[in-house]
């Protein structure tokens, strides 16, 4: 018994550091501030943008729905072992509904986002 409740309160924990981590990068979003935003990239991922310029123009060509957003759901989340995936519901600007999957990494600094993939959806705008 002590041994899954500590299980449960591990991943609780993780899950809230987890969607913290993604809630925290939406709001540098949302107030235009993408070299926070860039913080909460996982290293390799810093590494490849190389810059929070670079990072901020694939974001807002690439992914406006997170930029610009109106409101943010967590639902499901999947631990596959070496990384975790967060499903995110966001609402756009514009009142479009979209369904993410954030690849969440564990670093020595916390968890970072290590990629993020558009999903398709039934009634959910692409």
């Amino acid at each position: 018994l002590i041994m899954t409740l500590s299980l449960t309160l591990g991943a609780a924990a993780q899950q809230s550091d987890i969607q913290g981590t993604i809630q925290s990068q939406f709001d540098a979003f949302k107030a235009d501030d993408f070299e926070t935003a860039f913080t909460f990239a996982t290293p390799r991922l810093q590494q490849l943008f190389q810059n929070p310029q670079n990072f901020q123009q694939m974001v807002t060509r690439g992914y406006p729905m997170v930029w610009k957003w109106g409101a943010v759901t967590f639902l499901d989340l999947r631990d596959l072992g070496a990384e975790w995936v967060q499903i995110v519901e966001v609402e756009d600007a514009g009142g479009g509904v979209h369904l993410l999957a954030y690849r969440m990494v564990e670093t020595p600094e916390g968890w970072r986002i290590g990629g993020v993939q558009i999903l398709d959806a039934p009634g959910v705008a692409a």
